[in-house]
């Protein structure tokens, strides 16, 4: 019998059990440009708490939760009160000025193109996550809201997740502890090589090059 030779380079996952496919994505930044609505929101918040917020600073720095950003502007013992506020403006001023990325509907669509699972991750309330596929135009199977970095690898888990997209270091992290593939975009805050650094497995520029990437991966799977 001859043994498989040691140096040829293996995909990631290409000797696990080949469960069905479910891939994991992303929201801000990832499928949605939410920086208009967010940046809105945050503008709005500023103005009726007298507090003083670099907006273009927020939304150049998207990924980890609300109250972490929040802690920047509000002293500690403000930031739930502001939090909550911030959620109940959100609706309203953040869902109609944000937009879908290149290539996410694309990208969705492909993963149940091939009988596969499309399931939102993302540090978001998962309300206002709902809002915006709705807005956009995407319809995952499941959205999984609230869980930031590690915390996301633990849904990506529980749902059985091969393949995790993200734009942050922290997505790629959550992509580690589910024991899943990670792919970035620099779409986001995190240029190439962060995300390289971070571990990501397949860095893309956006999600344009996914459809054919993960039509490659799936072949794979299937060999």
């Amino acid at each position: 019998m001859t043994s498989p030779d040691q140096n040829t380079p293996q995909h990631p996952l290409q000797h696990a059990p080949r469960r069905p496919l479910t891939v994991g994505f992303d929201l801000d930044m990832t499928l949605v440009d939410s920086r208009p609505g967010i940046a809105a929101a945050f503008r709005v918040l500023s103005a009726e708490t007298g507090v003083p917020i670099d907006v273009d600073l927020v939304v150049n720095r998207l990924g980890p939760p609300l109250e972490t950003e929040l802690a920047h502007w509000f002293p500690a013992d403000r930031v739930p009160a502001a939090a909550d506020r911030y959620r109940q403006l959100y609706p309203d001023h953040a869902i109609a000025p944000s937009t879908a990325l290149p290539g996410a509907r694309e990208s969705v669509a492909a993963v149940q193109a091939l009988g596969g699972r499309a399931i939102v991750v993302t540090a978001k309330f998962a309300t206002h996550a709902k809002l915006h596929l709705a807005h956009v135009g995407i319809e995952p199977d499941t959205v999984a809201g609230w869980l930031w970095a590690e915390a996301k690898g633990e849904a990506l888990r529980e749902h059985g997740a091969q393949v995790y997209v993200g734009d942050h270091t922290g997505d790629v992290r959550g992509a580690r502890v589910a024991g899943a593939l990670s792919v970035a975009v620099t779409t986001g805050p995190c240029d190439a090589a962060e995300l390289r650094t971070a571990g990501a497995d397949v860095v893309l520029a956006d999600l344009t090059g996914f459809p054919a990437w993960l039509a490659a991966f799936e072949a794979d799977r299937a060999a």
